[in-house]
């Protein structure tokens, strides 16, 4: 028996859709994943290739400061821009920051890391707002159940995105080799094919329909500069007086912990000292196909907070089995198991992440659809 999640309900005159909604997700899909297929790939190796004075570590550094001080603004940005526009202009962050490593030096790195900081927040503000957009824009065309629609959507868009770690990790394992004396080659060539992949990301950024819903209003040009981020403030204030978004922020920062567990302590502290250096790639792989497979099974699963409190706990479960071995019973492990254990933490690892930004993203869409970019931006 169909369930009434799944099933339209039944009205005497549809409504003709004017956009082509599964279009836009699709299109917004794989420009993810061109995207971040280069990025994400890059930021493994920053560390590791751009060892010259800590050049890579402290540009990092520096683009993580630099997108936690522009991450105030970037709804503003949004909201002025509107979120295809803004989309588009978050992509030339990547690009630039990819081009320095070309000619990694202080004169380039900086600065790129500087703006992809800006491009950064501004993007993934956007990518909720165009994101959740569009599944409300659906359900209402065909008259489905919105929380549905919006966990289908955003199970598809995480799934995808995940892959970018296989996908990415995979062109970097086939381009890059270790010489003799530590040294690595095919560092140029990898970061043109990346180069490469960005800006079909970027060109396919420019297919996405314009959303014209109520969260996507262009601001009255007459307000000026300083009387919007006022508002801006004020409307953040209001929020979190708003006891649901007080109870989802510990939830939004243990994913971005969880997120810096991985690209720090698990490559580092539990891939290298089994499997190398270039055992790094390979780990990230796997731990990219669980995160892909698990986020589309998560969106599949979802239709409201019901369902994406059980998801949750039990991504939340799997990962603290982890954590308990961890800290209770790992040691490195020679052998067969030596290269099981890595790549084991890595797949159970990938599920919880999946879990959690498939479902954080739908219970903001779900709670908070009358302002979409400002509750995206605590996502950031």
């Amino acid at each position: 028996m169909a369930t009434d999640e799944e099933t339209p309900l039944l009205v005497e005159n549809p409504p003709t859709p004017t956009l082509n909604h599964k279009k836009d997700v699709h299109i917004l899909c794989w420009a993810f994943l061109l995207i971040f297929l280069a990025y994400g790939a890059a930021q493994n190796l920053e560390s590791t290739i751009n060892t010259e004075e800590d050049l890579g570590t402290i540009s990092l550094g520096i683009l993580y400061l630099s997108f936690t001080f522009f991450s105030v603004l970037a709804s503003l940005v949004v909201k002025k821009l509107g979120s295809k526009t803004a989309l588009i202009l978050g992509t030339t962050g990547y690009w630039l920051f990819i081009a320095a490593n070309l000619k990694p030096t202080w004169y380039t790195m900086v600065p790129a890391s500087l703006y992809l900081g800006f491009a950064a927040s501004i993007i993934w503000v956007a990518q909720g707002t165009y994101l959740t957009s569009t599944a409300h824009s659906y359900a209402n065309d065909f008259n489905l159940h919105e929380g549905t629609v919006i966990g289908k959507f955003n199970g598809e868009f995480w799934g995808m995105f995940a892959s970018h770690q296989l996908v990415g990790n995979l062109i970097t394992l086939a381009l890059l080799r270790d010489e003799k004396g530590g040294s690595t080659s095919g560092t140029t060539l990898l970061f043109i094919v990346f180069l490469c992949s960005m800006t079909l990301g970027t060109i396919l950024m420019c297919f996405l329909s314009k959303r014209n819903g109520k969260e996507e209003q262009m601001q009255d040009s007459r307000v000026t500069f300083s009387s919007s981020v006022v508002s801006l403030l004020k409307a953040m204030l209001n929020l979190l007086l708003d006891i649901r978004i007080l109870l989802i922020i510990p939830l939004i920062a243990y994913s971005g912990l969880q997120q810096a567990f991985v690209w720090a302590e698990y490559t580092k502290q539990i891939v290298k000292p089994s499997l190398g250096e270039r055992g790094v790639g390979g780990a990230m792989a796997v731990y990219g196909v669980f995160d892909a497979i698990c986020s589309l099974a998560a969106g599949r699963l979802t239709f409201g907070l019901s369902s994406i409190t059980i998801i949750v706990s039990a991504g939340a479960l799997i990962q603290i089995i982890v954590l308990l071995w961890l800290l209770l019973g790992y040691s490195v492990a020679g052998g067969v198991l030596g290269t099981v254990y890595p790549l084991l933490i890595g797949a159970l690892w990938g599920i919880g992440d999946g879990v959690l930004n498939t479902q954080l993203s739908a219970l903001l869409g779900i709670l908070f659809k009358h302002d979409l970019v400002l509750s995206f931006l605590y996502l950031l």
